[in-house]
């Protein structure tokens, strides 16, 4: 009989769920809205995560009862040793499977970009995150808890400065930047100043200060100094990120991988990209660098098949079959008369 196994990569923004079996085949994938306690809280958590676990089973045809062997979770906001530990009794008191895994997404990212057992990941998404793993089960990771643990960079970061220097640089506390004007006209509003009160009345959502990361990258690239300066400061964090994940696992005069993961990074910006790999050759001369290509969830299914120490065999038709394969979407749920877990586009 063969062994079925559930993988969940779950985001801030999205939460993808597969059924698969120990040959790499994908019976069932889903996708929904965010499952991050940080977002939803615990219990929203189980909730998002039982109704995309009925909703795979119906995609893959099988009875909810079905024996799963283990469920492999790796979400956003499993921080902290607490956090991770709280998950997995939460999701383990579910009988959602006989073993239940549960981590930080990042974890999910590292094995879906790399095989190799001496591995560290920099992921630049919304946010920065960065954990490493060595060959002998030893793992580095970061707080990550945003501005109180010191963090810096990511999209939604890069956007907020650019912002600020485009109002500065308007209002002449700052120095003079292309990102005025591009940040104006990006709004279609006559200047930085109209930009900044249609945000303070509503006019404007706030979230949409987020479409300003792409618009600082594309400032820079026409050598503005202030845009490239902050483009040079998301370099040194992620260098910093590698440097010392990798220290404190003792691979930084060992070959090890260096994945890079997120919207940001999986852009490939020229000026970022390439500080990137120059600078982790110069302080890791033996690192081997690669741009995540597969999904996390897939990461996530490797890694519920390295449980069953099957990977090796099963990992080409697993990456094939998602490289293939499409998500059904799950709509919404709603709780408290509020949407509980809206999907990204």
């Amino acid at each position: 009989m063969r062994a079925l196994y559930l993988a969940i990569d779950g985001g801030n923004s999205k939460t993808d769920v597969l059924l698969g079996d120990e040959s790499g085949a994908i019976l069932g994938f889903v996708r929904g809205g965010t499952s991050s306690p940080h977002n939803v809280g615990l219990p929203g958590t189980i909730e998002v995560l039982g109704r995309l676990i009925r909703a795979v089973h119906e995609d893959a045809g099988l009875p909810l009862g079905a024996p799963i062997e283990a469920i492999a979770v790796y979400l956003a906001g499993a921080d902290l040793p607490i956090e991770v530990t709280r998950l997995h009794q939460a999701i383990e008191a579910e009988s959602w499977a006989r073993t239940t895994i549960v981590d930080n997404d990042c974890f999910a990212m590292l094995r879906a970009g790399t095989a190799m057992s001496d591995a560290v990941v920099v992921v630049c998404g919304a946010g920065n995150n960065c954990v490493g793993r060595a060959a002998d089960g030893r793992t580095s990771r970061f707080l990550a808890l945003g501005p109180i643990t010191g963090d810096w960079g990511g999209g939604h970061d890069l956007a907020d400065h650019a912002l600020r220097s485009a109002a500065r640089g308007e209002d002449g506390r700052g120095r003079p930047t292309a990102l005025s004007r591009a940040v104006a006209d990006h709004f279609g509003l006559p200047s930085v100043e109209a930009v900044s009160i249609a945000l303070h009345f509503g006019d404007l959502p706030m979230d949409r200060i987020f479409e300003l990361a792409p618009v600082l990258f594309e400032v820079a690239a026409t050598g503005d100094e202030v845009a490239s300066a902050l483009v040079d400061r998301q370099a040194a964090e992620i260098l910093a990120q590698h440097r010392v994940a990798a220290d404190r696992l003792g691979l930084l005069q060992l070959p090890h991988a260096l994945v890079l993961g997120g919207g940001v990074l999986r852009a490939r910006h020229p000026q970022l990209h390439n500080q990137i790999v120059e600078g982790a050759r110069a302080q890791a001369p033996y690192v081997q660098i690669s741009v995540l290509e597969s999904p996390p969830v897939a990461g996530a299914a490797l890694l519920a098949l390295d449980a069953f120490g099957v990977a090796t065999n099963a990992e080409p038709a697993l990456r094939a079959a998602i490289a293939g394969r499409r998500p059904m979407i799950v709509p919404p749920a709603t709780l408290d008369g509020a949407r509980l877990d809206p999907i990204a586009d």
